[in-house]
């Protein structure tokens, strides 16, 4: 539990500093877009619901290998799927990056911090 914690710290520390770039805040607002376009095109063309739609779309773009029980059955379904898998992938690797690279730095940070204050101590 301790481990959720201070990773879910490292995580929140992360976005608070990636938000402050310019580019993981363009990068972020792409991937909101060809997500929303992805859950309202798997809702409207498929008639999932909205939550299915809405892991179907996020859970895809993410590079692992989660078994979702969903599958476009249109043959445009899988067209638009296979150009969304491209895309989105692509921009939310990018993210994955930069917000790993974040969080490394906002870990660093802190434990500068400590030695800081450890040193102010003595």
């Amino acid at each position: 539990m301790l481990s959720f914690i201070l990773s879910t710290k490292r995580l929140l520390g992360g976005l608070w500093k990636a938000f402050k770039r310019p580019q993981f805040i363009s990068l972020f607002t792409t991937l909101s877009l060809i997500i929303l376009s992805g859950t309202m095109f798997y809702k409207g063309i498929e008639g999932w619901d909205w939550l299915d739609a809405l892991y179907f779309a996020v859970v895809s773009l993410i590079p692992t290998g989660v078994e979702t029980g969903l599958y476009p059955t249109s043959d445009f379904s899988k067209v638009f799927t296979m150009i969304y898998l491209v895309i989105g992938t692509g921009v939310m690797f990018i993210m994955l990056l930069m917000l790993g690279r974040s969080m490394v730095d906002f870990s660093s940070e802190e434990g500068k911090q400590e030695k800081s204050k450890k040193i102010n101590k003595n």
